[in-house]
């Protein structure tokens, strides 16, 4: 339903407002859960996560070989392991996670079984022989080139990663010490290199107060104003070759207020200005 949302609140619209093409290739399709085995209580839906991730990676690859920028909406990030694995054609990438969380979780660390909080273990090879797919090769993402920003809820095996991993990591605490527009400029230098830049926003980097339609909200996040600037930055560099924005569930939302944003922060990132 995230997509359709982001649809509704008048995605296609506000790009071509921008003086782009939008070609919306559709949604994936996807197993219904309720309707699903969930499988290994470790990795709850994982081979029906990997078959759908497969499809994704297909039409990302073909959007870049197509000339377009790849825009993947979501939905949980646990589809970031699909684009990820689409953009990886001459080698891992560099990627701006931009989230409240760390997805940074293994089969053997995690809590909840949930793949979404272990996506960007899986897309750096550290997720385990679980996640091997005929439809990508992993890692899809250099370690080195990983920076993470808005992070406020992180596991204990998480900070375990992070100290090991080498990524750029910043904070809401770093975010009210250092400002946006500092952070943001570190991080995108830090992603920046050969093969692809991506950029993953996941919706609950954002403030419940301004984006309370995600799966789970964390306090403390984002403010409208400072999301925004982060994506205008983003386009300002003109590093990022795709983006994603994940986690828009309406049916936590308030009249389509978290897709709306959404479609405005896709915007930014593509270049929208005041003036």
């Amino acid at each position: 339903m995230g997509p359709s949302a982001i649809r509704y609140a008048g995605l296609e619209r506000r790009i071509e407002e921008l003086g782009r093409v939008c070609a919306d290739w559709g949604n994936v399709p996807t197993p219904v859960a309720e309707a699903e085995a969930e499988g290994d209580e470790e990795l709850r839906f994982l081979e029906q996560i990997k078959a759908t991730c497969a499809k994704v990676a297909t039409l990302v690859r073909r959007a870049g070989e197509e000339g377009y920028v790849p825009l993947v909406l979501g939905g949980d990030h646990s589809v970031a392991l699909g684009t990820l694995a689409g953009l990886r054609q001459d080698g891992p990438g560099g990627v701006l996670w931009v989230d409240a969380h760390g997805d940074l979780n293994t089969p053997e660390t995690s809590l909840t079984g949930n793949v979404h909080g272990m996506v960007l273990a899986a897309a750096l090879g550290l997720g385990g022989s679980a996640f091997e797919h005929k439809a990508w090769t992993l890692p899809a993402v250099d370690p080195a080139r990983v920076a993470l920003v808005g992070v406020r809820s992180l596991d204990d095996a998480e900070r375990t990663v992070l100290r090991d991993l080498g990524a750029a990591v910043y904070t809401m605490s770093d975010l009210d010490r250092l400002g946006v527009e500092p952070v943001m400029r570190e991080a995108l230098a830090h992603v920046k290199g050969p093969g692809f830049v991506h950029v993953s926003l996941d919706m609950d980097v954002v403030d419940p107060a301004d984006a309370p339609g995600v799966g789970t909200p964390v306090r403390g996040g984002l403010t409208y104003r400072e999301a925004h600037l982060a994506r205008e930055l983003v386009a300002e560099s003109g590093l990022a070759g795709s983006v994603e924005v994940v986690e828009v569930n309406p049916i936590l939302d308030r009249e389509n207020e978290t897709a709306r944003l959404a479609v405005e922060l896709v915007a930014s990132a593509l270049g929208a200005s005041i003036l």
